[in-house]
């Protein structure tokens, strides 16, 4: 990222603020006049035309001013930003609010997904808090016809998996009934690691059937997204650059489909409970998010049970704001997902 003289950092700064409040492209008039600037129009347009080459603005028409650019967003976020708080009026309501509805995650959620969408004027989503690693605790085998059955992995904290299996050869219930019985005996606690491990050392139907359960087990790591809250997509079909019904349909396939979502957010964010991250256009890794900017951050309590809640927008975006607000939402859910486990 090029880094920019001091009077070209103030005016991206401006120019991003400006176009967040007024969707119009800035001019360097516009500038001037509006902020009282110290120096002319002339010298305003040199250093917006250096920002246009340098990758950070551009010009929607000829006649137009300018508007920032993906990279431009990204400088903003990254180097001018700094550190915002929300005022502590809102802090105090949004606290208040999280106390009355103190024990029932499901309220929690809800409620943490509209602070969020009201805040930010953005869509959110929010996860319901599970274990960090997936945790093997029961195994079930039901015969269905001949060689097909049904596998049902039950993980540590109730979450249900099953999926459909072939195997080498036609089984009865009975015997697949003592396969399950002797994994369970041996893996109950176990994470996908430890499974996988042991898999040379099993029998070779334990074998075929821990394959798919070790599947499961990654596939359930990190972030549980079959249950989960969305909020405030109205505020996102609002903002003009969401007139592009193509542009609407990859934002609602985003919010829809949770194994894309589920993905992305693991890769994003990785398993740590601290900060939040800011993913721009995408970062040249999600296509479907090449117009958006996303918001997240992990909640919870590290080694227990964590969750993921954040905002998705156009890439015109209230940036501080809605970081300020992830930020102490999630610290507030951390909390009580602490609160609730210790209790």
């Amino acid at each position: 990222m090029q880094k920019l003289t001091e009077r070209q950092e103030f005016l991206l700064g401006l120019i991003v603020r400006e176009y967040v409040e007024s969707v119009q492209p800035v001019g360097s008039k516009t500038l001037v006049d509006h902020y009282h600037l110290n120096f002319s129009s002339a010298t305003t347009r040199n250093d917006m035309l250096a920002l246009t080459e340098e990758g950070y603005l551009r010009q929607p028409h000829t006649s137009a001013g300018r508007v920032p650019t993906e990279e431009g967003y990204r400088y903003f976020v990254q180097r001018l930003l700094g550190e915002t708080e929300l005022p502590t009026a809102e802090k105090r309501t949004i606290s208040h609010q999280f106390f009355q509805a103190r024990g029932d995650m499901d309220q929690w959620m809800r409620l943490a997904a509209a602070i969020l969408a009201r805040h930010s004027s953005a869509a959110s989503l929010v996860t319901a808090p599970a274990a960090d690693r997936a945790a093997f605790r029961q195994l079930q085998l039901i015969s269905i016809k001949g060689q097909q059955s049904l596998l049902v992995l039950v993980l540590q904290g109730g979450r249900v998996q099953q999926q459909f299996i072939t195997l080498e050869e036609p089984l009865s219930q009975e015997e697949l009934t003592q396969a399950a019985e002797q994994i369970n005996a041996r893996f109950a606690g176990a994470d996908a690691e430890t499974v996988e491990s042991a898999l040379e050392t099993m029998s070779p139907l334990a074998r075929e059937v821990l394959g798919v359960v070790v599947e499961l087990m990654h596939r359930a790591d990190f972030v549980a997204t079959a249950e989960m809250v969305h909020d405030g997509l109205a505020n996102v079909l609002k903002n003009p650059e969401f007139a592009d019904p193509e542009l609407v349909s990859r934002t609602l396939r985003i919010l829809e489909e949770q194994n894309l979502l589920g993905d992305f957010l693991s890769r994003a964010l990785g398993s740590e409970v601290d900060g939040v991250q800011v993913v721009i256009g995408g970062e040249g890794d999600w296509e479907e998010l090449r117009d958006c900017s996303m918001v997240i951050a992990r909640y919870g309590t590290p080694g227990l049970a964590t969750g993921t809640l954040g905002v998705i927008g156009p890439m015109r975006m209230a940036y501080g704001r809605t970081i300020s607000a992830v930020r102490y939402v999630s610290s507030l859910m951390s909390d009580l997902v602490s609160e609730t486990l210790s209790g």
